[in-house]
């Protein structure tokens, strides 16, 4: 069984403040020890699952060189690889390949969700509001539908439980693992790092059991991708890029014949 293990930081126990996600602060140091070792805890899931070929792509823009780049690689379970990519959903060599099930770790709930810790999507300062064909999707359901576009199910979530929810409600049968209730944007109940991990790994194990319970994700065929930017300046770098029709002071709209297609014409 081939697992791809694709994560983020700001959904990880423990992690609550910016300062703990951004490449240079002091407190970014604190953050990837704990962001690594959730990751490592799904590897160890995976690996009792059966896992033959484990592949860790960290989706994190931290900044600068750190960006996709915040794991700390000395730390990291020896039974997996890892990706560095330049770009955000940029490297797709192995699900092209032939990969079994996705399970992602550190997950943020999207821009404007109720007690989301750390909540945005992509560009917490640009944009505001993201749908394929009309429903309403953060990062989670970006990289579902990367995942989905070759055939490739997401079978576990980890993170806060507004991020859990949205999961759920996008995945039907998605197994769900919450290691923090936010109480606000930047607050939360938290469990313990050792007792995340050890849910995380256990979540890992018991939804790789079994990857038919979660279809791919396909948001439709032909897609159209529509975004709110938080204001009319935001849409500016995009507005020349092919396929993109401008549909109101601060919002874009872009379409092909499927996800894919329409992400990638615009996004890279």
């Amino acid at each position: 069984m081939r697992v791809h293990v694709i994560s983020d930081m700001e959904g990880v126990a423990g992690i609550v403040k910016w300062q703990q996600t951004t490449g240079g602060e002091r407190l970014y140091d604190e953050g990837r020890v704990l962001y690594t070792e959730e990751i490592n805890a799904a590897v160890r899931g995976a690996k009792a699952a059966g896992a033959t070929e484990i592949v860790v792509m960290d989706c994190h823009g931290a900044g600068g060189a750190y960006s996709f780049n915040s794991l700390l690689p000395e730390l990291l379970d020896r039974d997996c690889e890892y990706v560095v990519q330049e770009e955000w959903t940029e490297y797709t060599g192995f699900l092209e390949s032939g990969c079994d099930a996705a399970l992602f770790v550190g997950m943020h709930a999207m821009a404007g969700a109720a007690d989301g810790v750390l909540s945005h999507t992509v560009s917490g300062q640009a944009w505001q509001n993201l749908r394929f064909n009309g429903t309403l999707v953060g990062e989670t359901g970006i990289n579902a539908a990367l995942c989905g576009h070759w055939g490739v199910p997401v079978v576990l979530v980890t993170g806060d439980r507004a991020v859990c929810a949205e999961a759920r409600e996008l995945l039907d049968g998605v197994t769900t693992v919450e290691v923090k209730e936010g109480l606000g944007r930047f607050s939360a109940r938290m469990k313990t790092p050792q007792r995340a991990r050890e849910l995380i790994e256990e979540g890992a194990k018991q939804a790789l059991s079994d990857v038919s319970r979660v279809a791919p994700y396909d948001p439709g065929r032909p897609c159209e991708i529509e975004i709110d930017f938080t204001s009319p300046d935001r849409l500016q770098e995009y507005v020349n890029r092919k396929g993109v029709e401008v549909t109101g002071s601060r919002s874009i709209a872009i379409r092909g014949d499927d996800w894919w297609s329409a992400w990638s014409g615009f996004f890279f």
